[in-house]
């Protein structure tokens, strides 16, 4: 523009501001700002407002509040966007408390502007993440009897909160109050509360809410469809969820990999393996969205079926796709080889975990501890069970379970009353 001499006007210089604020290039915007101030053009709210959030998208929110003491004093007068941006800058660093001074200073001003949904939204935000609940609670008090009118977010935090804390009957009420208010809910606000009814275990409350929202005009995104997915499948209805995820595909939504391991999990429990599973792991290899958790529902499958040598294989396969598989594909495996007598097998694969430095669990060691007792080799079981405690895994009731029974058999009497007595010491009855 220079070299063809045209001059930027004071629009021109206000959108290079805009741009280099959103690239964290503040002493950038800052020279565009000079050039204003020599070019004559006298700058207004908008050019100070996009500088504060420039300073504060940067992390710079004392900056920015110099910079907002500094206009004032020269007679500048904010807007509410002035202070919003302040607030979300003070929230983002941690400075909540500082924010709500903020908030009490603009309020008691007899001038506007005076504090807006969109401030005590920011704040109340940031006290619920903060977990400052009762706090948040007497503000949102606060904005209600000075006629403040919550806006969707504001309901939508509310509701978050809610959820998080299990408080399901509660969340439902927020959404009631929304309604009357005529404040409608969007898809933030459906998936929320779809979510929390999905952390309860309330399955028919997602499908229902999930109908809903289609029937409010509200469009499910990738997540709605994600959330419905998994509830289905816990609920054991992966046909539904099987034409959900056709849906999704129809409308080219690509799913996170929980629900991919929700429907492979599911479709295993209820028609074992199949080509289609396969089509799933071989789409989710080319989304890069395999994981360990893919492939154990399809390794206990295998091992149901006393299919050892395609288990192996399966562990085998993971491990050249570069997966890494955890201490639960491994016990899986431990214990479809003791259930089909392979002891030696799963003793060669426990101990070179140990050599990799896995750390077993409880449910490993039982695992490893009933295929011995099976066995009759209740000296090495009893062997393993010292050896699980003085490495820090404390036996579980299942653990005493199975070693007392074997000693029963074995008609080791005293023994088993021993361990009887353990039990009752740990607090096991």
């Amino acid at each position: 523009m220079k070299l063809n001499g045209i001059h930027p006007d004071f629009v021109t210089l206000s959108i290079i501001i805009h741009c280099f604020c959103h690239l964290s290039q503040m002493n950038f915007a800052f020279s565009a700002f000079g050039m204003i101030l020599k070019l004559g053009y006298d700058p207004n709210t908008i050019i100070f407002n996009t500088l504060m959030n420039g300073l504060c998208l940067k992390g710079e929110v004392k900056k920015a509040l110099n910079l907002h003491d500094k206009v004032v004093a020269q007679g500048f007068h904010m807007t509410e966007v002035t202070y919003g941006i302040l607030m979300d800058g003070l929230c983002k660093i941690g400075e909540t408390k500082v924010a709500v001074q903020l908030l009490r200073r603009i309020e008691n001003r007899s001038t506007k502007p005076k504090p807006n949904a969109v401030m005590y939204t920011t704040i109340l935000d940031s006290m619920f993440k903060d977990k400052l609940t009762n706090e948040a609670y007497d503000l949102y008090s606060e904005m209600i009897c000075k006629r403040v009118s919550p806006n969707v977010v504001t309901y939508t935090i509310l509701i978050d909160a809610l959820c998080k804390r299990r408080k399901l009957k509660q969340a439902k009420n927020v959404l009631v109050v929304m309604l009357k208010a005529c404040v409608k809910p969007d898809i933030f606000t459906f998936n929320t509360l779809m979510n929390g009814y999905y952390l309860v275990n309330e399955l028919k409350k997602v499908e229902h809410t999930f109908y809903a929202m289609t029937q409010m005009g509200v469009t499910p995104d990738i997540y709605s469809y994600c959330i419905s997915i998994n509830g289905l499948c816990k609920n054991k209805r992966v046909d539904e969820a099987m034409n959900l995820f056709q849906e999704m595909h129809r409308k080219n939504m690509v799913c996170d990999t929980a629900t991919y391991n929700s429907l492979i999990d599911g479709f295993c429990k209820k028609y074992g393996i199949s080509s289609y599973v396969w089509n799933l792991i071989d789409e989710m290899h080319d989304r890069r969205h395999a994981n360990e958790i893919t492939y154990n529902p399809l390794l206990c499958a295998l091992c149901k079926n006393n299919d050892l040598d395609k288990a192996i294989d399966l562990v085998r396969t993971m491990i050249k796709k570069g997966i890494q598989p955890d201490l639960c594909t491994y016990t899986t495996l431990l214990d479809g080889m003791c259930k089909a007598g392979r002891l030696k097998n799963a003793q060669e694969i426990f101990q070179n975990l140990l050599v990799k430095g896995y750390r077993p669990n409880v449910y490993t060691y039982n695992v490893m501890i009933n295929g011995l007792c099976k066995e009759g080799l209740l000296d090495d079981a009893l062997t393993l069970f010292s050896q699980m405690e003085d490495n820090g895994c404390m036996a579980s009731a299942v653990t005493f379970d199975i070693i007392i029974r074997a000693l029963f058999e074995k008609d080791e009497n005293d023994k088993a009353e021993k361990f009887l007595c353990k039990m009752i010491t740990r607090d096991f009855f």
